[in-house]
Protein backbone atom coordinates (compact mmCIF):
# COMPACT_ATOMS: atom_id res chain seq x y z
CA UNK A 1 0.00 0.00 0.00
CA UNK A 2 2.85 2.36 0.90
CA UNK A 3 4.48 1.69 -2.48
CA UNK A 4 1.22 2.54 -4.27
CA UNK A 5 0.83 5.78 -2.30
CA UNK A 6 4.46 6.73 -2.96
CA UNK A 7 4.02 6.02 -6.67
CA UNK A 8 0.85 8.11 -6.79
CA UNK A 9 2.54 11.04 -5.05
CA UNK A 10 5.52 10.80 -7.43
CA UNK A 11 3.22 10.58 -10.45
CA UNK A 12 1.21 13.66 -9.49
CA UNK A 13 4.38 15.56 -8.55
CA UNK A 14 5.78 14.84 -12.02
CA UNK A 15 2.53 16.01 -13.64
CA UNK A 16 2.59 19.20 -11.58
CA UNK A 17 6.26 19.81 -12.38
CA UNK A 18 5.66 19.27 -16.11
CA UNK A 19 2.66 21.59 -16.05
CA UNK A 20 4.72 24.42 -14.53
CA UNK A 21 7.71 24.57 -16.90
CA UNK A 22 5.89 26.07 -19.89
CA UNK A 23 6.22 29.85 -20.10
CA UNK A 24 4.17 32.33 -22.12
CA UNK A 25 5.60 35.68 -23.22
CA UNK A 26 3.35 38.61 -24.14
CA UNK A 27 4.26 41.86 -25.91
CA UNK A 28 2.08 44.97 -25.90
CA UNK A 29 1.61 48.56 -27.03
CA UNK A 30 2.27 50.07 -23.60
CA UNK A 31 2.67 53.64 -25.01
CA UNK A 32 4.65 54.66 -21.91
CA UNK A 33 8.04 53.40 -20.71
CA UNK A 34 6.91 53.77 -17.10
CA UNK A 35 4.29 51.06 -17.53
CA UNK A 36 4.78 47.33 -18.03
CA UNK A 37 5.50 46.32 -21.61
CA UNK A 38 6.51 42.63 -21.65
CA UNK A 39 4.71 40.06 -19.49
CA UNK A 40 5.81 36.52 -18.63
CA UNK A 41 3.34 33.90 -17.38
CA UNK A 42 3.51 30.21 -16.55
CA UNK A 43 1.03 27.95 -18.29
CA UNK A 44 -0.51 25.12 -16.31
CA UNK A 45 -0.64 22.50 -19.07
CA UNK A 46 -3.20 20.47 -17.15
CA UNK A 47 -5.85 23.15 -16.57
CA UNK A 48 -4.76 25.88 -19.02
CA UNK A 49 -4.42 28.48 -16.27
CA UNK A 50 -1.96 31.37 -16.69
CA UNK A 51 -0.03 32.69 -13.66
CA UNK A 52 2.02 35.89 -13.84
CA UNK A 53 5.77 35.44 -13.32
CA UNK A 54 7.42 38.77 -14.13
CA UNK A 55 7.10 41.94 -16.21
CA UNK A 56 9.45 44.46 -17.83
CA UNK A 57 9.21 48.27 -17.88
CA UNK A 58 11.43 50.98 -19.41
CA UNK A 59 10.77 49.89 -23.01
CA UNK A 60 8.26 51.38 -25.42
CA UNK A 61 5.73 49.39 -27.46
CA UNK A 62 7.34 45.92 -27.50
CA UNK A 63 4.75 44.86 -30.05
CA UNK A 64 6.27 41.61 -31.34
CA UNK A 65 8.48 39.01 -29.64
CA UNK A 66 10.51 36.03 -30.75
CA UNK A 67 12.71 33.66 -28.78
CA UNK A 68 16.21 32.40 -29.49
CA UNK A 69 16.35 28.72 -30.51
CA UNK A 70 17.60 27.71 -27.05
CA UNK A 71 14.96 29.83 -25.32
CA UNK A 72 17.55 31.79 -23.34
CA UNK A 73 16.91 35.13 -25.05
CA UNK A 74 13.78 37.08 -25.94
CA UNK A 75 14.03 39.51 -28.85
CA UNK A 76 11.48 42.29 -29.21
CA UNK A 77 10.37 44.88 -31.75
CA UNK A 78 10.51 48.05 -29.65
CA UNK A 79 9.41 51.62 -30.31
CA UNK A 80 6.81 50.22 -32.71
CA UNK A 81 4.20 52.76 -33.90
CA UNK A 82 6.52 55.52 -32.65
CA UNK A 83 7.13 58.37 -35.07
CA UNK A 84 10.74 58.72 -36.28
CA UNK A 85 11.76 55.75 -34.13
CA UNK A 86 12.08 51.99 -34.17
CA UNK A 87 14.41 49.54 -32.46
CA UNK A 88 14.99 45.87 -31.73
CA UNK A 89 15.86 44.80 -28.19
CA UNK A 90 17.27 41.73 -26.44
CA UNK A 91 16.44 40.27 -23.02
CA UNK A 92 17.75 37.28 -21.10
CA UNK A 93 15.17 34.91 -19.60
CA UNK A 94 16.15 32.78 -16.61
CA UNK A 95 13.46 30.17 -15.85
CA UNK A 96 15.16 29.20 -12.57
CA UNK A 97 14.76 32.59 -10.92
CA UNK A 98 11.95 33.61 -13.30
CA UNK A 99 13.59 36.84 -14.41
CA UNK A 100 13.66 38.74 -17.71
CA UNK A 101 16.63 41.12 -17.92
CA UNK A 102 17.32 43.77 -20.56
CA UNK A 103 20.57 43.27 -22.55
CA UNK A 104 20.67 45.91 -25.31
CA UNK A 105 18.92 47.58 -28.26
CA UNK A 106 19.77 48.51 -31.83
CA UNK A 107 18.02 50.77 -34.33
CA UNK A 108 15.57 48.81 -36.45
CA UNK A 109 16.64 50.41 -39.72
CA UNK A 110 13.14 51.75 -40.34
CA UNK A 111 10.01 53.04 -38.67
CA UNK A 112 7.53 50.70 -36.98
CA UNK A 113 9.27 47.31 -36.62
CA UNK A 114 6.60 44.58 -36.60
CA UNK A 115 8.27 41.17 -36.84
CA UNK A 116 11.48 39.38 -35.82
CA UNK A 117 12.83 35.94 -36.63
CA UNK A 118 15.95 34.18 -35.40
CA UNK A 119 18.11 31.72 -37.34
CA UNK A 120 18.24 28.17 -35.97
CA UNK A 121 21.93 28.59 -35.08
CA UNK A 122 21.10 31.56 -32.83
CA UNK A 123 23.61 33.81 -34.57
CA UNK A 124 21.30 35.94 -36.74
CA UNK A 125 18.18 38.06 -36.35
CA UNK A 126 16.05 39.49 -39.17
CA UNK A 127 13.57 42.31 -38.60
CA UNK A 128 10.75 43.64 -40.78
CA UNK A 129 9.74 47.32 -40.67
CA UNK A 130 6.20 48.08 -41.73
CA UNK A 131 5.80 51.82 -42.30
CA UNK A 132 8.36 52.45 -45.04
CA UNK A 133 8.85 48.81 -46.02
CA UNK A 134 12.29 47.52 -45.10
CA UNK A 135 14.14 44.59 -43.57
CA UNK A 136 17.29 44.54 -41.45
CA UNK A 137 19.82 41.82 -40.57
CA UNK A 138 21.73 41.62 -37.26
CA UNK A 139 24.42 39.28 -35.91
CA UNK A 140 23.72 37.94 -32.40
CA UNK A 141 26.61 37.29 -30.03
CA UNK A 142 26.74 34.29 -27.69
CA UNK A 143 25.67 36.42 -24.73
CA UNK A 144 22.46 37.42 -26.54
CA UNK A 145 23.60 40.91 -27.46
CA UNK A 146 22.27 42.27 -30.76
CA UNK A 147 25.15 43.63 -32.84
CA UNK A 148 24.78 46.59 -35.24
CA UNK A 149 22.90 45.71 -38.43
CA UNK A 150 24.96 44.45 -41.36
CA UNK A 151 22.26 44.71 -44.05
CA UNK A 152 19.17 46.83 -44.66
CA UNK A 153 16.86 46.46 -47.65
CA UNK A 154 14.42 49.25 -48.57
CA UNK A 155 11.40 48.68 -50.81
CA UNK A 156 9.16 51.35 -52.31
CA UNK A 157 6.49 50.06 -54.71
CA UNK A 158 2.84 49.87 -53.65
CA UNK A 159 -0.33 48.39 -55.10
CA UNK A 160 -3.99 49.19 -55.81
CA UNK A 161 -5.43 50.15 -52.39
CA UNK A 162 -4.62 53.86 -51.91
CA UNK A 163 -5.42 53.77 -48.20
CA UNK A 164 -3.25 50.79 -47.27
CA UNK A 165 -0.92 50.16 -50.20
CA UNK A 166 0.57 53.56 -51.00
CA UNK A 167 4.01 51.95 -50.67
CA UNK A 168 5.76 48.79 -49.50
CA UNK A 169 4.92 47.44 -46.03
CA UNK A 170 6.98 44.43 -44.92
CA UNK A 171 4.86 42.59 -42.35
CA UNK A 172 6.87 39.48 -41.50
CA UNK A 173 10.21 37.74 -42.07
CA UNK A 174 10.07 33.93 -42.09
CA UNK A 175 12.82 31.37 -42.67
CA UNK A 176 12.23 28.35 -44.89
CA UNK A 177 12.32 24.99 -43.04
CA UNK A 178 15.95 24.42 -44.06
CA UNK A 179 16.90 28.02 -43.16
CA UNK A 180 18.35 28.54 -46.64
CA UNK A 181 15.81 31.22 -47.60
CA UNK A 182 13.95 34.09 -45.94
CA UNK A 183 10.44 35.08 -47.06
CA UNK A 184 9.00 38.56 -46.50
CA UNK A 185 5.28 39.12 -47.13
CA UNK A 186 4.88 42.72 -48.35
CA UNK A 187 1.37 43.95 -47.57
CA UNK A 188 1.85 47.17 -49.52
CA UNK A 189 3.15 45.65 -52.75
CA UNK A 190 1.14 42.40 -52.85
CA UNK A 191 4.34 40.37 -53.02
CA UNK A 192 6.02 37.65 -51.00
CA UNK A 193 9.68 38.61 -51.30
CA UNK A 194 12.45 36.02 -51.14
CA UNK A 195 16.16 36.17 -50.31
CA UNK A 196 18.70 33.38 -50.10
CA UNK A 197 20.43 33.14 -46.72
CA UNK A 198 24.16 32.33 -46.67
CA UNK A 199 25.21 31.75 -43.08
CA UNK A 200 28.91 31.80 -43.97
CA UNK A 201 28.96 35.41 -45.16
CA UNK A 202 29.18 38.61 -43.11
CA UNK A 203 26.24 39.91 -45.17
CA UNK A 204 24.12 36.74 -45.39
CA UNK A 205 21.15 37.85 -47.54
CA UNK A 206 21.62 37.40 -51.28
CA UNK A 207 19.29 37.90 -54.23
CA UNK A 208 17.00 34.98 -54.93
CA UNK A 209 16.63 33.37 -58.33
CA UNK A 210 12.91 34.14 -57.94
CA UNK A 211 12.96 37.50 -56.07
CA UNK A 212 9.24 37.53 -55.27
CA UNK A 213 5.93 35.75 -55.73
CA UNK A 214 2.97 37.92 -56.68
CA UNK A 215 -0.24 37.64 -54.69
CA UNK A 216 -3.72 38.75 -55.77
CA UNK A 217 -3.88 42.53 -56.20
CA UNK A 218 -5.25 44.23 -53.10
CA UNK A 219 -4.87 41.09 -50.96
CA UNK A 220 -2.22 42.49 -48.57
CA UNK A 221 -0.04 39.46 -47.63
CA UNK A 222 0.76 39.65 -43.90
CA UNK A 223 2.06 36.54 -42.10
CA UNK A 224 3.52 33.33 -43.49
CA UNK A 225 4.09 29.77 -42.30
CA UNK A 226 5.43 26.45 -43.56
CA UNK A 227 3.93 23.01 -43.14
CA UNK A 228 6.05 20.74 -40.89
CA UNK A 229 6.76 18.49 -43.89
CA UNK A 230 8.41 21.41 -45.71
CA UNK A 231 6.41 20.82 -48.90
CA UNK A 232 3.71 23.46 -48.43
CA UNK A 233 3.53 27.11 -47.34
CA UNK A 234 0.62 29.36 -46.40
CA UNK A 235 0.21 33.15 -46.41
CA UNK A 236 -2.59 35.01 -44.66
CA UNK A 237 -3.74 38.07 -46.58
CA UNK A 238 -4.94 40.86 -44.31
CA UNK A 239 -6.90 43.07 -46.69
CA UNK A 240 -8.86 40.37 -48.51
CA UNK A 241 -9.35 37.97 -45.60
CA UNK A 242 -7.91 34.99 -47.42
CA UNK A 243 -5.23 32.33 -47.11
CA UNK A 244 -3.10 31.47 -50.12
CA UNK A 245 -1.67 27.95 -50.16
CA UNK A 246 1.53 27.11 -52.05
CA UNK A 247 3.55 24.07 -52.99
CA UNK A 248 7.13 24.81 -51.88
CA UNK A 249 10.52 23.66 -53.15
CA UNK A 250 13.98 25.27 -52.93
CA UNK A 251 12.92 28.90 -52.67
CA UNK A 252 10.02 28.62 -55.15
CA UNK A 253 6.30 28.97 -54.33
CA UNK A 254 3.64 27.47 -56.61
CA UNK A 255 0.07 28.56 -55.93
CA UNK A 256 -2.37 25.69 -55.32
CA UNK A 257 -5.35 27.35 -53.57
CA UNK A 258 -6.84 30.57 -52.23
CA UNK A 259 -9.58 30.30 -49.60
CA UNK A 260 -11.57 32.74 -47.43
CA UNK A 261 -10.80 32.93 -43.70
CA UNK A 262 -14.35 34.04 -42.94
CA UNK A 263 -17.85 32.70 -43.41
CA UNK A 264 -20.28 34.10 -45.98
CA UNK A 265 -21.98 35.93 -43.13
CA UNK A 266 -19.02 38.29 -42.65
CA UNK A 267 -17.66 39.61 -45.94
CA UNK A 268 -16.97 43.24 -45.02
CA UNK A 269 -15.31 45.26 -42.26
CA UNK A 270 -12.83 42.69 -41.10
CA UNK A 271 -9.12 41.92 -41.45
CA UNK A 272 -7.10 38.74 -41.14
CA UNK A 273 -3.94 38.77 -39.05
CA UNK A 274 -2.01 35.64 -38.02
CA UNK A 275 -1.56 32.06 -39.19
CA UNK A 276 -0.17 28.87 -37.59
CA UNK A 277 -0.21 25.10 -38.15
CA UNK A 278 -0.63 22.43 -35.48
CA UNK A 279 2.63 20.56 -34.68
CA UNK A 280 1.33 17.37 -36.31
CA UNK A 281 0.57 19.25 -39.55
CA UNK A 282 -3.12 18.27 -39.62
CA UNK A 283 -4.76 21.65 -38.97
CA UNK A 284 -4.22 25.29 -39.93
CA UNK A 285 -5.52 28.22 -37.87
CA UNK A 286 -6.03 31.82 -39.03
CA UNK A 287 -7.15 34.82 -36.97
CA UNK A 288 -9.78 37.35 -38.06
CA UNK A 289 -10.71 40.70 -36.51
CA UNK A 290 -13.51 43.17 -37.21
CA UNK A 291 -17.24 42.53 -36.99
CA UNK A 292 -16.44 39.15 -35.46
CA UNK A 293 -13.07 38.28 -33.96
CA UNK A 294 -12.40 34.60 -34.38
CA UNK A 295 -9.99 31.82 -35.28
CA UNK A 296 -10.79 30.07 -38.55
CA UNK A 297 -9.95 26.36 -38.42
CA UNK A 298 -8.94 24.41 -41.52
CA UNK A 299 -8.14 20.77 -42.16
CA UNK A 300 -4.93 20.40 -44.20
CA UNK A 301 -5.52 17.74 -46.83
CA UNK A 302 -2.85 15.42 -48.21
CA UNK A 303 -2.28 17.62 -51.29
CA UNK A 304 -1.75 20.71 -49.12
CA UNK A 305 -5.12 22.33 -49.83
CA UNK A 306 -7.38 23.52 -47.02
CA UNK A 307 -10.90 22.57 -46.00
CA UNK A 308 -12.83 24.85 -43.60
CA UNK A 309 -14.08 22.99 -40.53
CA UNK A 310 -15.13 25.79 -38.17
CA UNK A 311 -14.76 29.18 -36.51
CA UNK A 312 -13.96 29.85 -32.85
CA UNK A 313 -14.76 33.27 -31.30
CA UNK A 314 -11.78 34.69 -29.40
CA UNK A 315 -13.85 36.47 -26.71
CA UNK A 316 -12.08 39.77 -27.37
CA UNK A 317 -11.66 42.54 -29.91
CA UNK A 318 -8.91 43.03 -32.52
CA UNK A 319 -7.27 39.62 -32.33
CA UNK A 320 -3.61 39.94 -33.35
CA UNK A 321 -0.92 37.32 -32.86
CA UNK A 322 -1.77 33.88 -31.47
CA UNK A 323 0.42 30.87 -30.73
CA UNK A 324 0.20 27.08 -30.35
CA UNK A 325 2.37 25.33 -27.75
CA UNK A 326 4.79 22.65 -28.91
CA UNK A 327 2.62 19.81 -27.58
CA UNK A 328 -0.27 21.09 -29.69
CA UNK A 329 -2.60 21.02 -26.66
CA UNK A 330 -3.10 24.78 -26.30
CA UNK A 331 -3.73 27.81 -28.48
CA UNK A 332 -3.48 31.29 -26.94
CA UNK A 333 -4.82 34.48 -28.55
CA UNK A 334 -4.09 38.16 -27.90
CA UNK A 335 -6.94 40.68 -28.25
CA UNK A 336 -5.45 44.17 -28.28
CA UNK A 337 -8.50 46.45 -28.11
CA UNK A 338 -10.15 44.66 -25.22
CA UNK A 339 -6.75 44.00 -23.63
CA UNK A 340 -7.36 40.35 -22.84
CA UNK A 341 -5.78 36.96 -23.48
CA UNK A 342 -7.77 33.81 -24.20
CA UNK A 343 -6.48 30.27 -23.66
CA UNK A 344 -8.01 27.44 -25.67
CA UNK A 345 -7.49 23.72 -25.37
CA UNK A 346 -7.16 21.98 -28.74
CA UNK A 347 -8.88 18.73 -29.53
CA UNK A 348 -5.96 16.87 -31.10
CA UNK A 349 -8.30 14.70 -33.13
CA UNK A 350 -10.79 17.25 -34.50
CA UNK A 351 -8.71 20.45 -34.30
CA UNK A 352 -11.57 22.29 -32.57
CA UNK A 353 -10.97 24.71 -29.69
CA UNK A 354 -12.47 25.01 -26.20
CA UNK A 355 -11.92 27.99 -23.92
CA UNK A 356 -10.19 27.11 -20.63
CA UNK A 357 -8.58 28.92 -17.72
CA UNK A 358 -9.51 32.28 -16.23
CA UNK A 359 -9.62 35.66 -17.96
CA UNK A 360 -6.24 37.39 -18.17
CA UNK A 361 -6.15 41.15 -18.71
CA UNK A 362 -3.11 42.77 -20.37
CA UNK A 363 -3.64 46.28 -21.69
CA UNK A 364 -3.11 46.57 -25.48
CA UNK A 365 -1.63 43.06 -25.66
CA UNK A 366 -0.28 42.41 -29.14
CA UNK A 367 1.85 39.27 -29.26
CA UNK A 368 2.31 35.87 -27.63
CA UNK A 369 5.04 33.22 -27.72
CA UNK A 370 5.03 29.91 -25.83
CA UNK A 371 8.07 27.91 -24.73
CA UNK A 372 8.60 24.74 -22.69
CA UNK A 373 11.81 24.67 -20.60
Amino acid sequence: MKIKILFAHTFFFCIKLYSQNTYVFFGSFNRDKNTEGIFVYQLDTIKGKLSKVTTVKNILNPSYLTLSPNGKYVFACTESKTKNAGSVSSFEFNPENKSLTFINSQKSGGENPVYLTAHQNGKWLINGNYTEGSASVYPISEDGKIQPMVQNFQFTEGSIDPGRQERSHIHSTVFSPDFQYIFMPDLGADKIRCYKFNDHKNEPLESCKIPFTKTTMGSGPRHFTFHPNGNFAYCIEELSGTVSAFRYSDGALESIQRINTHSEKYKENFESSDIHISPNGHFLYASNRGIEDNIAIFLIQNNGTLKTIGYQPTFGKHTRVFAIDESGKFLITTNSRTGNVTVFKRDLRTGLLQKVGKKVKIKSVSCVQIRKY
